[in-house]
C-alpha cells in the first residue's frame, strides 16, 4: 500500500504550518534521510527528511500553501512495485486488496499505515534502521552498531544525542544536553523549555511605568522625525565654561551636554510654542512654561524629574537642579510634585554610545526628545569636505496635538539653539 507522507508536527505547540518548498517533485526517488520538503511554523523554517524509499506518486498540496494543519495528508510515496491504481485505491479510502493470500494481506496491512508503524527501541522497524544522516555519519566514524542503540527521536529514529549517548562509545567530544543544560537552585526554577530563570518581583513603580508605557504605545498615535545636530561649537563653549568653572573656589561647576540639551529644548519651546502642548478630548492645551522632564534610571525603574521654568533658568542653574533630582530619584526622595506633570521630556543614552532611538511618548505630554550620542563625520561645507561632530536627536510626537508640520519646525528651532550655543546666555 502506497505510504502517506503527512504534516509533521515539529514542535509541541504546532498545529498549523507553511509548506514552503518541494525539494522533489512527483516521480523523483527517494531515499531515506532525504530533504523532501521545507516547513514554516511561527518559529523558523525546517527541513523535513524522509522516513522511507520510494517515488513520489503524488504531491497533494503544492510549494507555498499556508496553514496546512498537522497531519494533513500533503504527498503519497509510493514503494516498489506499487502503481498509480493502488495510490488511486488508497485516496479513495478503498484500502483493501482484492484477492490476496493470507500471507499475502499481513504483509499490505503492515505497509498501509508505515509513518504510524510500531518502531523498536532500537530504532527498527523489519530490517530496516531508521536514523538521521547526521547519526549514521557519526555512528560510522565512532565504529557504532546502529542495531544497538536505542532511537529517541520521532517514531524511535536514531538522532545525534542518541549515538552521543550510547554506552559503547568510549570518546565522545560533546556531553549529552542532559548533563550539560543547568539545574534550578534555591529560589530557582525551570519553564517548559528546560530553561532555569529567577523571577525578580516588580514594584509599584515598574508595575505604574509598565502601565504607562503600554496605555502611551498602544492609545497614542506616534509619529518621529530626526536631525542631525552638528555640536563642535557646543563642545567648544561647554569645555570653555567647565575650566571658568572648575577655577571658582565657590559655586563652581561642570555642565554636561545634556543640560545644553535640557536648555536648548526649553528655549525652543518658548519660540515656538506650537510645540509646547498636550491633547485632551476638549481641547489642546498650550502651555506657558517649559517645564521638561529629564528620564531618569533607578534601581527602582525609571522616573522622570521635572526641571520647572527652564527657559527663565541658566545652563548653572539647570545643571545643579539636574544633579539634585537625579540624586534624589535615585534615593527615592522626590516629592509628587517633583516628578509629575511636565510639558515636553527629554531622554539622553548618548552616554552609553547609542547612536539613535526611538522614546516613547510620556503622556499627558506630546513630545519626547531622544538624544544620541556625538560621532565624528565628514560633511560638506562650502564645496569642501570637513570633519564635524553630530549629534542625532529624535522626536516622537504625539500625531493628535502636533502634526508633521510643527514637529519638523521645532527641530528647526532646537537645532538653532543646539548649533549655536551662544544665543542659549543671551
Amino acid at each position: 500500500m502506497p505510504i502517506k507522507i503527512l504534516m509533521p508536527a515539529l514542535s509541541p505547540t504546532m498545529t498549523e504550518g507553511n509548506l514552503a518548498k518541494w525539494h522533489k517533485a512527483e516521480g523523483d526517488s527517494v531515499e531515506s534521510g532525504d530533504v523532501i520538503a521545507e516547513i514554516e511554523t511561527d518559529k523558523a523554517t525546517m527541513e523535513v527528511e524522509a522516513v522511507d524509499e520510494g517515488v513520489i506518486g503524488k504531491i497533494l498540496i503544492p510549494a507555498g500553501t499556508d496553514n496546512v494543519k498537522v497531519n494533513q495528508l500533503i504527498a503519497v510515496l509510493l514503494e516498489e512495485g506499487e502503481s498509480d491504481n493502488d495510490m488511486a485505491t488508497m485516496l479513495s479510502g478503498d484500502d483493501k486488496p482484492s484477492a490476496p493470500a493470507p500471507e499475502k494481506t499481513e504483509t499490505k496491512q503492515e505497509k498501509a499505515k508505515p509513518m504510524q508503524a510500531q518502531v523498536t527501541p532500537s530504532g527498527q522497524s523489519g530490517n530496516r534502521i531508521y536514523a538521521s544522516p547526521l547519526a549514521r555519519r557519526i555512528a560510522n566514524d565512532q565504529g557504532v552498531d546502529l542495531s544497538q542503540v536505542t532511537g529517541t527521536g520521532p517514531r524511535g529514529r536514531i538522532v545525534k544525542m542518541d549515538i552521543e549517548g550510547f554506552k559503547g562509545v568510549a570518546n565522545i567530544a560533546q556531553p549529552s544536553v542532559s548533563n550539560s543544560a543547568p539545574q534550578p537552585t534555591g529560589d530557582q526554577k525551570i519553564n517548559e523549555f528546560g530553561m532555569v530563570y529567577e523571577e525578580i518581583p516588580n514594584n509599584n513603580i515598574k508595575k505604574i511605568t509598565a502601565q504607562r508605557l503600554v496605555e502611551s504605545k498602544s492609545t497614542v498615535p506616534h509619529f518621529y522625525l530626526s536631525v542631525d545636530c552638528q555640536i563642535d561649537e557646543l563642545m567648544r563653549t561647554r569645555k570653555m565654561m567647565n575650566e571658568q568653572g572648575a577655577k571658582l573656589k565657590e559655586g563652581g561647576y561642570k555642565l554636561s551636554v545634556n543640560d545644553f540639551v535640557v536648555k536648548a529644548c526649553a528655549n525652543a519651546l518658548k519660540a515656538y510654542p506650537a510645540a509646547n502642548v498636550s491633547w485632551t478630548d476638549e481641547a489642546v492645551r498650550q502651555y506657558l512654561s517649559s517645564d521638561i522632564s529629564v528620564a531618569v534610571s533607578t534601581l527602582n525603574g525609571l522616573i522622570t524629574p521635572i526641571v520647572k521654568n527652564a527657559e527663565n533658568k541658566g545652563l548653572k542653574e539647570i545643571s545643579a537642579e539636574v544633579k539634585d533630582l537625579a540624586g534624589r530619584a535615585r534615593e527615592g526622595k522626590l516629592k509628587p510634585e517633583e516628578f509629575m506633570g511636565g510639558t515636553f521630556s527629554v531622554s539622553n543614552l548618548g552616554m552609553f554610545g547609542i547612536k539613535d532611538f526611538k522614546a516613547i511618548i510620556n503622556p499627558p505630554q506630546a513630545c519626547i526628545l531622544a538624544v544620541g550620542a556625538g560621532a565624528q563625520q565628514p560633511y560638506v561645507s562650502n564645496g569642501e569636505v570637513k570633519i564635524g561632530t553630530f549629534m542625532t536627536c529624535t522626536l516622537s510626537v504625539d500625531h493628535r496635538a502636533v502634526d508633521g508640520a510643527v514637529g519638523a519646525e521645532y527641530l528647526q528651532v532646537l537645532k538653532t539653539y543646539i548649533e549655536n550655543p551662544a544665543a542659549m546666555l543671551l
